[in-house]
């Protein structure tokens, strides 16, 4: 009785398909069967009435027949498609399939407090009667919002795992398309798969990635097809996930996004649609020594690599970054001809997900001379002033069009910049300028982009977060606009700039102190440079421990 029923939903759900398979299989039958009837009577006729009626008739009887059955048989299944099967917007839709999964529980790691709220929605959906006892709803909405890469994606297909329920997956751009309707059906026809298996397995997981593709604002003007087609796409999921909280029948639709919650369509994420909201982010210091353990126990690998030194070095790597720096890490060895990865290795890895691929230009003695000591005025001011950076790596190898850099990186997550912090950050910067200056009395347009940073987070301090030596408070970016500019009076906007302009100069004279002062260790800093191309943490660490300087923390 059970196998009948899952027949009888099997072909609910798949009807149309069934009835235009059905009826090619009856149309072929047809010509076949009165294809040898015709020939059967002719084979009896006289000879001499034959080649009479083979000359004049029978050819256009059979044309006739072969010809008028096709064309039937074309009408017949054309009708049936634009009437039941959703007509020209499904020409472009992609029959949506249960994904294979397998991304267990115990696989999804660095995001212990995300996997303890989502551990609710997923004994929920093991057992409704818990909640049903107390007069509840099951979760059927879940909003996964967070940068990319950090295990949107991952978890719910974790979730379907663990729930042993199927597993429909879209991304949103598959909703999107040039017909009006389009997208609307393509939804109808998702959820309408999902009810059917929720009734044959108990529930159903619809997943929809990038899913602010079909889910930004609807727009009230009408006439063009395209917003008429994106209202219709939005309207419709709204009416489906209404459809699923009434019927109850334990289906959850997850929906993951990159865009802040803010920008998408009011209505979708009131309750009752998307009842719960989940934030990601990147993973923290733990976070990152457990992904490295879980990536590295995978491979072979020196098992002097420091984990601790790593999980420092990835702050602000995506889990997916991690993943991807382990698996380049690999190939890194292989070339190498090396059977295990070797901190090197991870290294190279790591500079080529931030940085690129070593690019094939070819600077001259002089140029490379002119990098190392830019390159060195940051690495040491960044060093020694910087109170919350470690500086992981100093290279005058030109990567994606950069000719060199100096990398230098949070020990942890920053989430308040104080005042120290931005102007150590600006005397980062000016330190390149103020080391070409003191090697070769000149600077080059490699300071160009030091400069627009620097620039940029003095006047964030003046305009924006009141500490410049005026004591002028207010956010006054607020009030600037590309037409008018900063509705501000002229002598408030000179004393504005006036700090910045103190700020940079203060920075610059304390850094060209100290870089004077340390001058042996600015030339010893970028004769290892050119000597090496490339120094790591460790090394930069021995410079600085040879001439005796320790770090100054905060």
């Amino acid at each position: 009785m059970n196998n009948v029923n899952k027949l009888s939903k099997y072909i609910r759900l798949n009807w149309v398909s069934l009835l235009v398979v059905g009826s090619i299989a009856i149309g072929i039958i047809l010509i076949i069967t009165v294809t040898g009837i015709s020939f059967f009577h002719f084979s009896r006729i006289a000879p001499h009435m034959r080649e009479a009626l083979w000359a004049r008739t029978l050819p256009y009887i059979f044309i006739f027949l072969v010809i008028g059955s096709f064309t039937g048989l074309i009408h017949t299944l054309a009708w049936i498609y634009f009437v039941f099967g959703g007509g020209i917007a499904q020409m472009t839709y992609k029959k949506v399939k249960e994904t294979e999964v397998n991304v267990h529980w115990g696989d999804v790691v660095g995001m212990d407090l995300i996997k303890k709220e989502v551990w609710e929605v997923i004994s929920l959906l093991k057992d409704r009667s818990k909640i049903k006892k107390i007069g509840g709803k099951v979760i059927k909405g879940v909003l996964m919002i967070g940068p990319p890469g950090t295990g949107k994606t991952y978890l719910a297909k974790a979730i379907a795992t663990e729930t042993g329920l199927p597993f429909l997956a879209e991304v949103g751009s598959e909703f999107v398309g040039i017909l009006v309707g389009q997208g609307a059906m393509s939804i109808k026809k998702l959820f309408k798969k999902a009810r059917v298996l929720a009734e044959i397995h108990g529930g159903c997981i619809v997943f929809i990635d990038e899913i602010d593709s079909i889910a930004l604002p609807r727009v009230t003007s009408a006439g063009i097809s395209a917003r008429e087609g994106h209202n219709a796409t939005i309207n419709q999921l709204l009416a489906e996930m209404d459809g699923v909280r009434q019927a109850e029948d334990n289906i959850v639709v997850i929906g993951a996004t990159n865009v802040s919650e803010d920008a998408l369509d009011p209505a979708l994420m009131r309750a009752g649609r998307f009842d719960r909201k989940i934030y990601f982010d990147y993973p923290n210091l733990n976070d990152r020594k457990e992904l490295l353990n879980y990536y590295l126990k995978k491979i072979r690998y020196d098992h002097s690599i420091s984990i601790n030194t790593l999980a420092v070095k990835t702050v602000m790597l995506s889990p997916a970054d991690i993943a991807n720096m382990i698996r380049e890490a690999t190939l890194v060895s292989m070339r190498s001809r090396r059977e295990i990865v070797t901190m090197r290795d991870i290294s190279e890895a790591y500079d080529r997900i931030l940085f690129g691929l070593k690019s094939g230009l070819q600077l001259s003695e002089k140029e490379k001379l002119w990098v190392a000591y830019h390159e060195a005025g940051h690495a040491i001011i960044a060093y020694l002033k910087h109170p919350t950076t470690d500086v992981v790596k100093a290279t005058i190898i030109p990567r994606k069009g950069y000719l060199g850099y100096a990398h230098p990186v949070p020990r942890e997550e920053i989430h308040i910049d104080t005042k120290d912090i931005i102007l150590a950050k600006i005397k980062t910067f000016l330190a390149s300028y103020v080391a070409e200056k003191i090697k070769f009395g000149s600077t080059g347009s490699g300071v160009n982009y030091d400069f627009a940073q620097a620039l940029k987070l003095a006047h964030d301090m003046v305009y924006k977060y009141g500490m410049g030596e005026s004591a002028v408070i207010g956010n006054f970016q607020s009030l600037y606009s590309k037409d008018s500019g900063y509705d501000i009076s002229q002598d408030l906007k000179s004393r504005l700039d006036n700090d910045i302009q103190k700020i940079l100069k203060d920075c610059q004279k304390e850094v060209e102190e100290i870089l004077i002062k340390e001058r042996d260790i600015l030339d010893y800093f970028a004769r290892e440079l050119l000597k090496k191309e490339e120094l790591d943490y460790d090394e930069i660490v021995d410079i600085f421990k040879k001439f005796g300087k320790e770090r100054q923390e905060s």
